[in-house]
């Protein structure tokens, strides 16, 4: 789960990383905050769209399973240990 979370949040920095590579080929200065004020909320939404696009992209292209997760059960008296199955 945090593999998933760490990948989501490493989409979610591309855009980020993007205009850094663009502030430094540009020749300013990326450590200012006057270059990352006027577009933080455009990063930030262009982030929210990659990793929302991947979420959805997954979803629908994703290997099913035939089975699913059993929970743990009782048969025959019996406890059974859940799993996928």
């Amino acid at each position: 789960m945090l593999r998933r979370v760490l990948e989501e949040f490493g989409l979610f920095l591309i855009p980020f990383a993007l205009f850094l590579i663009y502030l430094v080929l540009a020749g300013r200065n990326p450590l200012r905050r006057v270059h990352w004020d006027a577009h933080l909320w455009r990063l930030i939404l262009a982030g929210l769209a990659v990793v929302i696009g991947t979420l959805v992209y997954e979803g629908l292209f994703s290997e099913r399973r035939a089975g699913g997760y059993v929970p743990t059960h009782m048969e025959n008296g019996r406890l059974v240990p859940g799993g996928f199955r």
